[in-house]
């Protein structure tokens, strides 16, 4: 253990192994911090921070500060922290209310500065959020899934898997998988096709995406008309069912085609 004097633990806190603790960092009582952690200056870990082995909590970041909701009662509720995962300069994570119970961030993800991720956030992994983005509450965001910086995201919104969010983004729709999003307002873009071709996606899973997404927004349908074309026109599969099931599952609706489309 490598724990400054200058540094303030509580002695109820559970540390794991090979964690570095530097000096005016803050760990508070009811804190968990798995093996080979560091904990950077002036960085504070509140009642109900977890974080999992080999993360780094970069100087000013707050994990487990109380929500920014009016209905918070003190209710006992956590912010989890995956293996692997960076919070960045002053980047703050608020634990969960009643709703849930707990905010999630999940393994490799990676929280740039000034960030925020709101009460019973879920963030899934290999997730990243760039430089002073501002996720509401009760957000889920999927694998892969890359926010750019300043982007603003509305509360219970969905972001899915392997999406790219164009910096400065005002997110009040649902974003289904694989999709490039941007402009003002936001719009359907295209396919994410740096992003999937850089984590393995064959020729014929990206040319499957890009067909089905002209079926959804190029064809003149309506999302019913489309499910439907999309159920009958394509063969089931892990890509086809994925957008289908994101789309029929949205309660926001999900973000329109470009209207250049």
């Amino acid at each position: 253990m490598n724990h400054s004097p200058l540094a303030v633990i509580h002695p109820d806190a559970k540390i794991g192994e090979n964690v570095t603790i530097e000096p005016f960092a803050v760990i508070e009582k009811d804190v968990e911090i798995g093996d080979n952690c560091r904990i950077y200056t002036h960085a504070v870990l509140h009642n109900g921070a977890r974080l999992g082995e080999n993360c780094r909590i970069f100087p000013g970041a707050i994990i487990a500060g109380i929500p920014q909701d009016l209905k918070f009662a003190g209710e006992v509720t956590t912010a989890i922290i995956g293996d692997n995962t960076m919070v960045r300069e002053c980047a703050t994570v608020n634990r969960g209310t009643a709703s849930k119970g707990k905010t999630v961030v999940g393994n490799n993800c990676l929280l740039m500065a000034y960030s925020h991720i709101a009460h019973d956030c879920v963030l899934k992994n290999h997730v990243i959020i760039g430089n002073a983005c501002q996720i509401a509450g009760e957000v889920d965001i999927d694998d892969f899934a890359i926010v750019s910086g300043g982007c603003l995201v509305h509360q219970f919104s969905r972001i899915s898997q392997h999406v790219m969010i164009q910096g400065g983004s005002r997110i009040g729709k649902d974003i289904p998988p694989y999709t490039l999003i941007g402009r003002d307002p936001i719009v359907y873009c295209g396919i994410n096709i740096v992003g999937l071709r850089r984590r393995g996606f064959t020729n014929q899973q990206v040319y499957l995406i890009q067909d089905i997404y002209r079926t959804l927004y190029t064809r003149g349908l309506n999302n019913t008309e489309a499910i439907k074309c999309i159920e009958t026109e394509y063969e089931p599969g892990v890509e086809r069912d994925l957008i289908l099931n994101f789309i029929k599952t949205s309660s926001r609706g999900i973000v329109r085609g470009s209207i250049d489309d």
